[in-house]
């Protein structure tokens, strides 16, 4: 017997040694843990699913809601609508500012103090309540509207805004874990290379940090079009279209519909169409955020460096 076979042979364990038996056990119970923590979110899902699927058709992505005593027929078009532009919104005013900060908190401001402090102030705004956000965004944006004569107030953009608060520290943190994975020999190369400090993470930097900044902001997305309090104080709802072939921009500035204020509304009328609808709505925004979480799957599967 030559020595790889006789440390082989020690190697081996008896299939009832208590280190084989406790591996085993430990075994099972990682694979029962998994399973428990999949339980709720197949729940969700299929019940989600039970409930909604039956009234999926083409005519709820066109249609507009029903009136409280229609029996029968309707449609969240423009609740879908109304996310999309909400999000995007709320997009396009967290993802710049978020990105940015984050790149002072790792490049230009490590280890100071107004690093230190954003860092603590981005950690309290993320566990924040929802509901003080949208009081925050109804005192900021819908009374000042108001108060300049601007319709009443309720708009798309003060939803929007409400909505970007609430991603904003989900970016800062995603952004900023991003890029403390970037190997510093990427940063020591461009620097090696001539490259000046806003080069380096302009250019190296940040794209090699893409993949997983896109997965936080589509978390961000995710989280921000399943919200319904701060949209009942800012966006409010409509039972039609938001106006934008007709007033452009200036549509901005009136209330729209979201799918997630029609769930509520819906589901606590007596009315069984009402309640039918807001079972599919309920299932179109899980099917939402399952298309979010596919892309960032997508993105962070792609390797930059």
């Amino acid at each position: 017997m030559n020595n790889d076979e006789f440390n082989a042979d020690l190697l081996k364990r008896s299939p009832g040694s208590p280190r084989t038996l406790f591996g085993i056990l430990m075994t099972g119970l990682t694979f029962l843990s998994a399973g428990i923590a999949l339980l709720p979110l197949v729940a969700v899902i299929g019940f989600v699913i039970a409930k909604g699927g039956s009234r999926i058709k083409l005519g709820v992505f066109t249609e507009l809601p029903p009136t409280a005593y229609q029996v029968d027929g309707g449609g969240f078009g423009n609740a879908i609508q109304g996310t999309i532009i909400l999000v995007v919104i709320a997009a396009l005013i967290s993802i710049p500012i978020g990105v940015l900060a984050a790149v002072y908190l790792t490049e230009f401001g490590k280890g100071t103090k107004l690093a230190d402090w954003i860092r603590f102030f981005t950690n309290v705004l993320s566990g924040v309540p929802s509901i003080i956000v949208g009081v925050f965004a109804y005192g900021v944006i819908v009374l000042n509207l108001k108060n300049l004569g601007i319709g009443n107030g309720y708009s798309t953009f003060a939803g929007g805004f409400a909505l970007s608060i609430l991603m904003l520290p989900i970016i800062v943190r995603a952004t900023e874990e991003s890029l403390k994975l970037v190997p510093p020999e990427v940063r020591q190369a461009a620097v090696g290379l001539g490259a000046t400090n806003f080069q380096t993470v302009s250019w190296v930097v940040l794209p090699a940090a893409l993949p997983a900044i896109i997965t936080g902001t589509t978390l961000a997305i995710a989280r921000a079009a399943g919200e319904t309090a701060p949209l009942l104080f800012t966006a409010l709802f409509s039972q039609y279209y938001l106006p934008l072939s007709e007033k452009g921009p200036n549509a901005l500035y009136e209330p729209t519909a979201s799918l997630a204020v029609l769930v509520y509304n819906f589901a606590t009328r007596p009315f069984e169409n009402q309640k039918e609808l807001a079972w599919a709505a309920s299932l179109i925004l899980v099917l939402m955020v399952l298309l979010t979480s596919i892309i960032s799957r997508i993105a962070t599967s792609r390797k930059v460096y």
